[in-house]
């Protein structure tokens, strides 16, 4: 399987169930991921794009590491093969998976070793 790192820098906020979330987290082109419960909404986007966003909370200075997909369904164990050589690490992560494929943000200073420790884990490193 391959990984690359999605160009940018990202953050990750939280609002209050009920806010609405300004258009400028989605005004760059690159990965927005928006997830909502009763408790909390949570923003994944572009640090580049925060704009008007002014939420209740918030964690800068992520850098986003793809799976390339698309990953068939029937797969199995796929977001722990990624997150199992990153926890060995010692490197935390933030998981988010879409319909094609799966996601972790690693802190921009720990990019470089997240990466190595998926190599060492068997994953190709790709350019995106």
């Amino acid at each position: 399987m391959t990984v690359s790192v999605v160009p940018g820098q990202y953050a990750i906020a939280r609002f209050s169930p009920n806010a609405k979330i300004p258009r400028d987290a989605f005004s760059g082109r690159g990965f927005v991921s928006v997830t909502r419960t009763a408790e909390e909404i949570s923003v994944v986007y572009e640090t580049a794009c925060a704009g008007g966003l002014r939420p209740d909370s918030i964690e800068a200075g992520w850098s986003l590491v793809k799976l390339e997909g698309p990953l068939d369904f029937s797969l199995t164990g796929v977001l722990e093969s990624l997150a199992a050589p990153l926890a060995k690490a010692s490197i935390s992560i933030f998981a988010v998976s879409t319909f094609d494929t799966d996601y972790v943000l690693v802190k921009e200073a720990e990019r470089e070793r997240a990466l190595e420790a998926l190599s060492l884990a068997g994953f190709e490193i790709g350019r995106d």
